[in-house]
């Protein structure tokens, strides 16, 4: 699915939430997940692309690859914390947001660990 698409089904779906939140605002919810999880899964094919960009880059440069897929999921689990907090807030839920925030922040800081100190021997190797 191209951006134009994604444009297009958003701005539908925008239309559509606008509508449906004065009636029945939990079936609004319900259409803002959907929406959500259609337009993750038309880009998961982006995103593959991506990460084979990625992947050969590294192989190119020697650039350990355990690190690479940690950094990719560190990226991956930044977006999806965002996605995830921006669902709940449309819910009306910012308290819950903030708690997505709050997980993902901290497990980023914890699987950034081993590249941060890969990087620091990388630097002290040098000197």
């Amino acid at each position: 699915m191209n951006f134009f698409a994604i444009l297009g089904l958003t701005l539908v779906v925008t239309i559509f939430l606008i509508i449906i939140r004065r009636e029945k605002p939990e079936m609004a919810v319900v259409l803002a997940i959907a929406a959500a999880g259609i337009i993750l899964s038309a880009l998961l094919k982006s995103i593959a692309q991506i990460i084979t960009v990625f992947e050969s880059l590294a192989l190119k440069s020697q650039f350990n690859l355990d690190y690479l897929k940690l950094i990719i999921k560190i990226l991956g689990l930044a977006y999806l914390a965002g996605f995830g907090a921006q669902i709940c807030k449309d819910a009306g839920e910012g308290s819950m947001a903030a708690k997505i925030e709050l997980a993902g922040k901290i497990i980023i800081l914890t699987l950034g660990i081993p590249v941060m100190v890969g990087l620091l021997n990388m630097i002290l190797k040098i000197l």
